[in-house]
């Protein structure tokens, strides 16, 4: 995709003394499929820039992992949009690979991983449905904001625990989509323990965080 096909925007998110550049869509309004490649995966013109902005949820997560213990781990991001908690991990020299289903995911994370001179950040492009895949095992899984349709919580569940070495902790942040409790539900059958908490301060936040009483912090220990 051409940087002229879109509207982007700039802007520096700073996670205490890190700066973290972002090159973004300008807002949810760009779209640019022009030979279908995104809508033969699925991917309409109603949901095409979700992946490519900054939403509330995921600056939260990258807040975490800010200040995340990540020596000797190997980290996976789910379903990482424009990846902005993997461009943080990155520019930490963690450990990071990063997913997601969408077909210009990948063109901005490398975009942006240049953009704060840091290293080039692995990536595949993965279908949680799809039971064979070159990722191997993980130490720690994190996502934001991916249970908003009825399907995700089980497709999901079993996605991160083929990925997930023994002892594997899974962080999610999920801004009050209903399907979570299914989610955490399965997660349990699979052998997990989970804990749930809210964010102690959504004050440092650039995004509007709506209802910020529904946002969760979903933990998760293969046991």
């Amino acid at each position: 995709m051409s940087s002229s096909s879109v509207r982007i925007r700039y802007q520096t998110i700073e996670f205490g003394k890190m700066d973290i550049h972002i090159r973004s869509l300008r807002d949810r309004q760009e779209y640019s499929d022009p030979i279908g490649t995104a809508f033969d995966l699925g991917i309409y013109s109603s949901s095409w820039s979700l992946f490519g902005v900054i939403w509330a949820s995921g600056e939260l997560l990258a807040h975490l992992m800010s200040e995340y213990e990540i020596k000797g781990l190997r980290i996976l991001e789910v379903g990482c949009g424009i990846g902005l908690a993997s461009l943080v991990l990155n520019h930490r020299s963690a450990d990071i690979t990063a997913t997601d289903y969408h077909p210009e995911a990948e063109t901005f994370l490398m975009e942006n991983a240049k953009l704060n001179k840091d290293e080039s950040i692995p990536f595949l492009r993965a279908n949680w449905s799809e039971e064979q895949d070159a990722l191997g095992k993980f130490d720690l899984i994190i996502g934001s904001d991916l249970l908003y349709e009825m399907g995700h919580a089980k497709a999901l569940s079993n996605f991160i625990n083929r990925h997930a070495n023994p002892g594997c902790k899974v962080i999610l942040i999920d801004p009050g989509r209903s399907h979570h409790s299914k989610f955490s539900k399965r997660m349990i059958e699979l052998g997990y323990s989970f804990s749930k908490s809210s964010p102690q301060s959504v004050q440092h936040l650039t995004q509007p965080m709506r209802h910020a009483v529904n946002f969760h912090i979903l933990r998760y220990t293969l046991t």
